[in-house]
């Protein structure tokens, strides 16, 4: 938690870092909890392509994922999610725990997200939640490639 702190002391954008008393799992749980819409919350999932570990940002608003479009935006022929043992050995968290920020990896981004003034999503801490403005997120991550509906 330490080195998103650290990122975000020196973001222009505004964000906060909010509390809670039991973790936010789902996009239910998020909007429940937050009282935001679907769109607003920004699971990080890892992905596998070849042998390089992705992050993926995305909209809580899709209801499925396209691997194989993500795979083509990305240049790579397959793609999928990146194995537990994986993402702990190289990211330091958990599967369910990735933070938004912090992670150091190459990363896809939903321009869904852009159409909100602010988006919810995980810290590596399970109790709390990183609210942002996602213009901050192409700042704060090595984005290298961006999905669309």
């Amino acid at each position: 938690m330490r080195n998103i702190i650290n990122l975000l002391t020196s973001c222009p954008y505004d964000y906060e870092l909010i509390n809670h008393p039991y973790p936010i799992k789902t996009v239910t749980d998020g909007m429940n909890h937050f009282k935001i819409e679907a769109g607003q919350t920004a699971p990080t999932l890892i992905l596998k392509a070849d042998d390089t570990l992705i992050a993926l940002i995305f909209s809580g608003s899709q209801k499925q994922l396209d691997f194989p479009a993500i795979a083509s935006v990305l240049g790579r022929n397959h793609l999928t999610l990146a194995k537990p043992k994986e993402v702990e050995k190289v990211t330091g968290f958990n599967i369910g725990n990735i933070p938004m920020i912090g992670h150091s990896l190459p990363c896809v981004l939903d321009n869904r997200l852009l159409n909100y003034p602010f988006v919810f999503g995980g810290t590596g801490n399970p109790l709390v939640t990183l609210k942002i403005s996602p213009l901050a997120l192409p700042q704060l991550n090595n984005v290298v490639a961006y999905i669309t509906s």
